[in-house]
């Protein structure tokens, strides 16, 4: 993949993320104002965790973490790709059926295994039945994931990128018409799971037809391309167990105090946005291109990757984790404090994203970090690293519960964050000069902090200097928007008047031909 194409990949995925990631906001806005942060609301998003949690397990964790860099190589190489995948997807299908069989016999058992809080009242019950319906959504969403796979290493990202539009836009029709109708909003939002599965799935699948890669499940079989991708993808399902066993950690704490789950998920969306738009747009687009530069001995063209790969997520998200930090209360309570959900809510909420925008470059810098041992087939080493990221998330969260209360669960999982990112990063000095920023990143990114803290201190003085323009009814909307825009403006001009962006990266970036960002 030529660097203009690396950079544009990064620039389509993370369009569509941000168009998902916006009607995720609408989304949240409407489940906070409709339910508060009560035992709908959490019942509902523990039912729709569960499927993600095992979504993330089986298929975006270790299956196309294993089969993508296979599935690059046999393409790059002129191999039956086709034939590989749908062998995979023929495997995937099988595992994922029994999965969803049993997961809805032992519902009441998962329940309390995310949220061992709601065994007294009636969150179980309501968590139970919203999940026997939403748990089908793996299968659809897992498949989906692999065909995306495929077109993400062919070098077609606007459908996969585009596919989880499809999720919010369901969600938000759920909630118009449930109100409308005055059907039970719960029940409604449950349906709208596995119905946006249906929807991402044809999209994607129609998506890869038109490329040329008619892909359909064929008979599980134990080829030898079946067995090295079960050899990759063990130790990447125990490493994306570890992951997951961190985030139950954090519900389970999380379920000890009343509404709780409620203020952490909605904390969890804010810092996810520009996790999505940089972290999801480099993990997608970074893995197959070091793939296939692995396999053609490209060391330069890897490290020159790899340095844009990380120059590109220290731009996007140092800004955005000071702006976190600075102004998580005008922000909460701006876009959630309406409804049932009240200023108590939003300053709850505040707090844990205050705490989750200080992990941020951390979880984006890993999904620069990861591709390098994923590429060379290596899940065995970041297992072991989240073994010691888990083990930083336990203690912390669960230790510092009497103390600070719910949230233990953002420290720790910030904190473990940063664990991980340390491990990948000196784990890395083995892999010779491919794995090393280069030059220009180490004189990028001292500037790109500096620019940053300049817009946190704007922000911060427009907050705390005129507070009431995020408190007035009719005016507070406008305010947050004039934020962000004045708050992007005095960043990135920063950045440009110091040097640590140039005006000709993103003019490179956006048309074609030689040179890039």
């Amino acid at each position: 993949m030529k660097p203009i194409r690396l950079v544009r990949g990064f620039l389509t995925v993370g369009g569509w993320t941000m168009a998902s990631r916006i009607l995720g906001f609408a989304r949240d806005m409407m489940i906070a104002a409709y339910l508060g942060a009560g035992p709908v609301a959490e019942a509902f998003l523990i039912a729709f965790s569960l499927p993600n949690l095992f979504r993330r397990f089986f298929a975006e964790g270790a299956f196309n973490t294993a089969f993508i860099p296979i599935f690059s190589k046999k393409l790059e190489g002129g191999e039956n790709a086709q034939g590989f995948a749908r062998e995979a997807m023929g495997g995937l299908a099988s595992i994922l059926i029994v999965l969803t069989v049993i997961a809805n016999l032992a519902m009441p058992w998962l329940v309390l295994a995310m949220a061992s809080g709601f065994a007294a009242d009636e969150r179980l019950a309501l968590a139970t039945q919203y999940g026997r319906i939403a748990f089908p959504y793996i299968l659809f969403i897992s498949l989906g994931a692999l065909l995306s796979g495929v077109l993400n290493a062919a070098g077609h990202f606007a459908a996969a990128a585009a596919a989880p539009v499809l999720l919010n836009v369901t969600f938000v029709l759920s909630l118009v018409l449930a109100d409308h109708y005055g059907w039970p909003i719960g029940i409604a939002l449950a349906w709208a799971v596995p119905i946006a599965g249906v929807a991402q799935l044809a999209l994607v699948w129609v998506a890869a037809w038109r490329a040329g890669f008619k892909i359909v499940p064929a008979r599980p079989r134990l080829s030898p391309d079946m067995k090295r991708l079960i050899r990759i993808a063990i130790p990447a399902m125990l490493a994306g167990g570890v992951v997951q066993i961190n985030l139950l950690v954090g519900r389970q704490v999380a379920s000890q105090f009343d509404g709780a789950i409620a203020w952490l998920n909605y904390a969890d969306r804010l810092y996810q946005l520009p996790l999505g738009v940089v972290g999801i747009a480099i993990g997608v687009v970074l893995l197959p291109d070091l793939s296939r530069r692995l396999r053609a001995g490209d060391s330069e063209g890897g490290r020159y990757s790899f340095s844009r790969a990380g120059e590109f997520a220290l731009l996007l998200t140092i800004g955005p984790a000071i702006a976190l930090l600075v102004a998580a209360l005008p922000i909460t309570s701006v876009l959630f404090e309406r409804g049932r959900f009240t200023h108590a809510d939003a300053v709850a909420t505040a707090w844990a994203v205050a705490i989750y925008g200080m992990g941020l470059p951390a979880f984006v810098l890993q999904k620069v970090l990861q591709p390098l041992y994923f590429s060379r087939e290596n899940t065995r080493t970041p297992f072991n690293y989240a073994v010691v990221a888990l083990v930083v998330n336990a203690v912390i969260a669960v230790g510092l519960a009497p103390f600070v209360g719910f949230l233990s669960a953002a420290i720790g999982t910030t904190l473990a964050g940063w664990a991980m990112v340390a491990q990948l990063w000196f784990g890395a000095r083995t892999m010779g000069e491919s794995a090393r920023f280069d030059a220009r990143f180490m004189r990028r990114v001292p500037r790109i902090v500096i620019s940053g803290l300049v817009m946190g201190a704007a922000v911060w003085a427009v907050c705390y200097g005129v507070p009431q323009a995020f408190t007035t009814p009719g005016l507070r909307g406008l305010s947050m928007l004039g934020l962000v825009i004045g708050g992007m403006a005095v960043y990135f001009g920063t950045a440009i008047a110091i040097g640590a962006v140039h005006l000709s990266d993103f003019r490179a970036a956006m048309r074609r031909g030689k040179g890039g960002m």
